[in-house]
């Protein structure tokens, strides 16, 4: 089974699904398990289909919840985005799912995650000491 990850190359495709409201994030055939679960941590809902026989990869995608109104579903996945590009994934999603705004909050609030936690990591807290020489 195809879907829109495999046939653009990328590693999620968004987009809303023809003569729907749903938001489908795609992954490709046999994408790795830690794209999946970031995916999943980042709102959008697992669904998968297992072949007849269990032969063959099973078809897994994602989306959003479906109790979400227009406005819920753009800001979920314009938000998705930043997370998605700084975990190494490429990413297409179309302009009428993407919001500037948005976008730029979700990149503020990554940034100050990370400081964060950079701050609050071990390494962090131990003193620099020069080398003597």
């Amino acid at each position: 089974m195809g879907n829109r990850a495999d046939d653009e190359g990328t590693d999620i495709a968004i987009y809303r699904r023809p003569l729907t409201d749903t938001v489908h994030a795609d992954t490709p055939t046999g994408a790795p398990g830690q794209l999946l679960a970031l995916l999943d941590e980042l709102g959008f809902e697992r669904h998968t289909v297992r072949p007849i026989g269990d032969e063959g990869p099973a078809y897994i995608w994602h989306e959003a919840p479906g109790h979400l109104s227009k406005d819920e579903t753009k800001r979920l996945a314009t938000r998705a985005v930043p997370s998605l590009l700084t975990a190494g994934y490429t990413v297409h999603i179309p302009g009428y799912l993407f919001d500037q705004d948005v976008y730029r909050r979700a990149v503020e609030d990554l940034r100050a995650q990370q400081i964060t936690a950079a701050a609050a990591s071990p390494a962090a807290a131990r003193p620099h000491r020069r080398p003597r020489g």
